[in-house]
């Protein structure tokens, strides 16, 4: 079957409506009264339509999740990785931080101890592409000599994220910009990268 590109249109259109639906659900309702009924209602389409793309609302959530958390946390080669890693932190930290993009991570991050497809995909879509993106650009600064060779670049990934996460899920103060600098600054150091 060919698509028309009018129909490409409308579906693209429908699954920015469902995104945007869910996260302003999530932000008003809270992720445990957020239903697929509810999504579809509010972007106008069938529920039909939704679980043709995403098999459940952690799902939608996690997509809505990716986009935005893709935008706020680019992995940038300024040169010098002290820099690029607080930046990438702290925008991390601010999305984090913020309905609807904190308490949907949350609502997703509860699901995935009893929905092993969501868990799945939460790796595969989302941590697994992170962290290679982190690794490289890790593995950029070791090609520099801002990292020694030899270096364990995935568990340094482990180091910066791990913290995040913790203050995250269990709702902790946020980290402030001096707490983020001193995280990358340790995580540095443990790497022994000159400097730090």
């Amino acid at each position: 079957m060919i698509t028309s590109p009018s129909s490409v249109r409308r579906s693209e259109r429908s699954r920015r409506a469902i995104l945007q639906s869910a996260l302003d659900l999530c932000t008003e309702r809270g992720y445990g009264h957020v239903t697929i009924e509810a999504i579809a209602a509010r972007a106008g389409v069938s529920k039909k339509t939704i679980y043709r793309w995403w098999p459940s609302k952690g799902a939608v959530l996690l997509e809505a999740f990716s986009d935005a958390l893709i935008d706020a946390t680019p992995f940038v080669d300024t040169g010098d990785i002290g820099a690029d890693l607080r930046a990438h932190v702290a925008g991390a930290v601010k999305l984090l931080s913020v309905p609807p993009f904190g308490p949907a991570y949350a609502g997703i991050l509860s699901e995935l101890h009893h929905d092993d497809l969501l868990a799945r995909r939460l790796r595969e879509e989302l941590v697994d592409p992170r962290v290679e993106e982190a690794i490289g650009r890790l593995r950029s600064a070791q090609e520099q000599g801002q990292i020694p060779p030899g270096a364990d670049l995935p568990l340094a990934v482990e180091m910066l994220y791990g913290p995040v996460y913790y203050r995250h899920v269990l709702r902790k103060p946020v980290q402030d910009e001096e707490t983020i600098a001193t995280l990358v600054n340790h995580v540095l150091r443990s790497l022994r990268a000159p400097g730090y």
